[in-house]
């Protein structure tokens, strides 16, 4: 006959053949075996001897030096929910804060070059020599090579941020998040604004543009790793599309208050289009280091449950175990009092999360066709980040700052269809799906939107709501719940530091096709704007074809989950 143990405190002096029980709460956590399997008394009670049973503590009854003491459990959660929407919000602001910076060169584009055939005719004396600022703009913007030059500003930039993204995800691995996103969002800012000062200083050098794009891009990096590791150290797997796709929408928000700032002073003083971006960034940086909470654990809560379920009731002490599903080797010693982190193996217990390497984190199941489809979809999104201003301007013959406001709408629509791809993504788990069936949209979409959208004001607004809602729902939900979840796989066993790495490596290969789309586009641009919208459609089927795989195995695992099954 097994062995049984009542213990409260989780101890470490069982071997095999013993089962521990733990009573807490109405709950009973027995460990056999290697495993730690939870349940209610009502489940486990012809298991367990009566004498054991019967032993049984009031809830208030527990010894004070116990590690589940329940009221202080009780306090543990309701400080950890605190928290945890705190930090939500937090880098909600903070996120926002680093698309507001970014969004000024799309709106000060139609400044710096000019329609020099509409402008006001300039006589050339000898005390405009010295006067480079024309009515055909800022130079060295006001020649006829401008677009080309534009598309630098943009391909410099977002290459920069794409390879300092794969560098931010290995870095924010290793060291802690609040100092790193503090230094990157005061560095953002401070580059940001030297972009602006350039008016002032009167800088026409087309190199020191180029610089400040690359260093700004590189430091702009930091960002995205660094929030979704700190959101996805806080909630668990339950729900998180819809909270994510909620969370997410500070990427459309920041573009739209960053169109609107910058908006106010493009046509006058465009230098502040950057300066006033780049203070409220480096602001924030000031809030994200006195406030920022990484993990749960640097304030002594528990971490969420990474299962895919909801919260479980009972969690085991911190000091004792971080992850749940294993417990550790039932025979070590019993004067192992060592109490770093642990994290779950088929083994036993690490003691120490290690980094994830790189190709590791290639091998998760996922990681390859949803980063290949980030490239394409990011590509189109910031197509339309950098450029939809001038596409306006164009085709609904408008000055910068009304093109500024209506360029708003896209990103609105992407808010909706953020929100949109997460709920779906969590009533069905099937990401790949819903990314599918929404680039299957956005295809036809972004043609109408070309061909009727300077049609009337009324057509342009409710395209631009519905592109923007089908180009950017994808986008959305990849950068975040997809990211997050392929961060946590069970593959991973429960360590926690493959989050920024997995974040970084679909991230950053979407940005490569970030700096790719604005720099085609141009190019493709002198050639008419219905060529950049064929090349747009394009990398959006590209996009749709690459997730076919993934899609089938979703679809399987529905159908016949026996023959989907490992």
């Amino acid at each position: 006959m097994l062995n049984v143990k009542k213990n409260l405190g989780l101890g470490k002096d069982v071997v095999d053949n013993t089962i521990v029980v733990v009573i807490a709460n109405d709950t009973i956590t027995q460990c056999r075996n290697n495993q730690t399997l939870y349940g209610t008394f009502a489940e486990f009670s012809e298991k367990i001897p009566e004498n054991v049973l019967a032993e049984k503590p009031p809830l208030d009854g527990l010894p004070k030096q116990t590690n589940l003491d329940v009221h202080r459990k009780l306090r543990s959660e309701e400080k950890r929910h605190r928290y945890k929407f705190f930090m939500l919000i937090l880098t909600f602001f903070a996120y926002t804060s680093y698309h507001l910076s970014r969004k000024p060169i799309s709106v000060v584009k139609p400044v710096l070059h000019k329609n020099c055939s509409t402008a006001r005719p300039i006589n050339v004396t000898k005390n405009h020599i010295e006067n480079i600022t024309t009515d055909c703009g800022y130079a060295p913007f006001d020649g006829k090579s401008y677009e080309e030059m534009l598309g630098s500003l943009d391909y410099a930039y977002l290459f920069a941020y794409a390879v300092g993204m794969f560098l931010s995800g290995h870095i924010a691995e290793r060291v802690n998040l609040r100092y790193f996103l503090t230094g990157g969002m005061l560095l953002s800012g401070i580059f940001t604004m030297m972009f602006g000062f350039a008016r002032y200083w009167k800088i026409h050098s087309f190199t020191y543009f180029i610089a400040m794009q690359i260093i700004c891009g590189a430091f702009q990096s930091t960002g995205w790793p660094s929030v979704v590791t700190v959101v996805g150290n806080w909630f668990g797997k339950g729900r998180r599309g819809f909270i994510m796709g909620v969370w997410n929408s500070h990427t459309s928000v920041g573009n739209i208050l960053g169109s609107l700032i910058a908006g106010v002073f493009v046509n006058d003083n465009w230098g502040l289009s950057f300066i006033v971006p780049g203070i409220i960034i480096s602001t924030m940086g000031i809030v994200v280091f006195f406030f920022l909470v990484p993990k749960p654990e640097d304030i002594g809560c528990d971490l969420p449950d990474q299962s895919g379920g909801e919260e479980n009731n009972y969690r085991v002490p911190p000091d004792h175990i971080e992850r749940e599903h294993y417990y550790e080797s039932l025979n070590q010693n019993a004067d192992d009092d060592d109490e770093e982190p642990l994290v779950n193996s088929e083994q036993g217990l690490v003691k120490k999360e290690k980094a994830i390497s790189f190709f590791n984190a290639l091998k998760i199941p996922g990681v390859i066709e949803f980063a290949l489809c980030l490239f394409f979809a990011k590509l189109v999104s910031y197509t339309f980040l950098f450029w939809l201003p001038s596409y306006i301007k164009h085709t609904m013959h408008t000055d910068p700052e009304v093109a500024a406001d209506y360029s708003t709408l896209f990103d609105v629509g992407g808010i909706v269809g953020g929100i949109l791809a997460g709920v779906v993504s969590d009533l069905t788990g099937a990401k790949a799906t819903t990314c599918v069936v929404m680039l299957a949209f956005a295809a036809p979409a972004m043609f109408i939107y070309e061909t009727y959208a300077s049609v009337s004001n009324l057509a342009n607004i409710l395209l631009l709501l519905i592109t923007g809602s089908l180009v950017n729902g994808p986008y959305a939900l990849i950068t975040t719940a997809v990211s997050a979840d392929l961060g946590t796989h069970q593959s991973l066993r429960g360590n926690s530091h493959a989050l920024a790495t997995v974040t970084a490596i679909i991230d950053g290969t979407g940005s490569m096709g970030a700096a790719l789309g604005p720099l085609l586009t141009g190019l493709i641009n002198p050639t008419g704007w219905h060529n950049v919208f064929y090349m747009l459609i394009a990398a959006d089927i590209a996009a749709l074809l690459l997730l076919l795989r993934l899609l089938y195995k979703e679809f399987q695992a529905k159908c016949c989950p026996r023959e989907s099954a490992p």
